[in-house]
């Protein structure tokens, strides 16, 4: 199947609230980043086991392991989870920024590194949200 269509049968499976929000959240990252690269991760490994929700991705970098191996990977995820809805921004390199600089702003969410998570976009200050992906694709470039 299309990654598009597996987006949009992904966002449509969850509960009316969340599939709401969540269409919300892909529109404005689409626009965040209009041209990048989607993503669909079904959260099942090679042998088909669940290993984590399953995550839209947006945008595409090198993530370089210590081994010297390097593999593509998105640059922002979205996901479902029983709790409500991350946003995961990856590729920047101080872990306290997220928290520090958007933490107290965001609303009624929980930010760690690399996460910001919320139960319902409704709780949250999305013009904030957006402004911390901005960051992120900024910093991950850099």
């Amino acid at each position: 199947m299309e990654i598009q269509n597996q987006i949009e049968a992904y966002i449509a499976s969850q509960p009316e609230q969340k599939s709401s929000d969540m269409q919300l959240l892909h529109h404005i990252i689409s626009g965040l980043m209009p041209e990048c690269k989607l993503w669909y991760l079904d959260g099942k490994d090679s042998e088909n086991k669940t290993v984590s929700n399953p995550n839209i991705g947006y945008g595409v970098q090198t993530l370089k392991y210590a081994n010297g191996k390097s593999r593509e990977f998105y640059q922002i995820g979205l996901s479902a989870n029983t709790t409500g809805i991350s946003v995961y921004i990856l590729g920047i390199k101080d872990k306290t920024y997220l928290a520090k600089t958007y933490g107290s702003k965001i609303g009624k969410a929980s930010v760690s590194g690399y996460c910001i998570h919320f139960k319902t976009i409704q709780e949250i200050d999305i013009d904030i949200l957006a402004a911390a992906i901005r960051y992120g694709l900024m910093a991950a470039t850099e």
